[in-house]
């Protein structure tokens, strides 16, 4: 029986310090790797590519372009009505929370300026209190990618952003409900 213990235990301790810490630091690195790391999620390619080929037919037949179907249409999140109703009505159908995640619909409170509230997708978290959106109809009638937007709250909790309006520029204060995080595929 005294042989098996040290049958079985025989390699480890013979290792080197160094050694040990190498192979440590070799798991640990596996096993980072296998996580999902936040900023290498995408939005799906085959949701982009509709979402813009709406917008252009939309502009061919001379449509109006607005953020709720862009949205809609990138996200996956199916929700109908004025971008203002979306937090309320995802409240049973969607997980809503204030942290940004890839994909995600970010929830614009309506404003005297912005009376039907406003959507726009995650399409990247640059840090935690900054991220990139892909969205419709915040310049009349285009959809704007890679725009910009900073968390300004006093709780760093998202409830209140700036957008990059212009490139380098973020304007205004806008109010946030949150996000509305897409459904996952199983």
């Amino acid at each position: 029986m005294q042989n098996s213990a040290k049958i079985t235990n025989t390699i480890w301790p013979r290792l080197s310090g160094t050694t040990r810490i190498a192979i440590a630091f070799g798991l640990f690195s596996l096993l980072a790797a296998c996580a999902q790391n936040q900023n290498e999620i995408e939005l799906d390619p085959e949701r982009q590519m509709m979402a813009l080929r709406e917008v252009s037919q939309k502009h061919a037949r001379g449509q109006r372009v607005w953020c709720v179907p862009y949205a809609r249409d990138l996200s996956g999140i199916e929700i109908r009505g004025n971008a203002k109703d979306w937090w309320g009505k995802a409240r049973n159908l969607f997980q809503r929370g204030n942290e940004p995640v890839v994909g995600a619909v970010m929830s614009f409170r309506a404003t005297r300026g912005m009376p039907l509230g406003h959507v726009a997708v995650v399409s990247d978290v640059v840090t935690e209190r900054e991220v990139i959106v892909n969205h419709a109809n915040w310049h009349r009638n285009k959809v704007s990618l890679k725009m910009g937007v900073r968390d300004v709250s006093k709780n760093n909790d998202w409830t209140l952003v700036r957008v990059e309006s212009n490139p380098g520029r973020y304007g205004s204060f806008y109010p946030v409900n949150g996000f509305i995080y897409p459904k996952i595929e199983e």
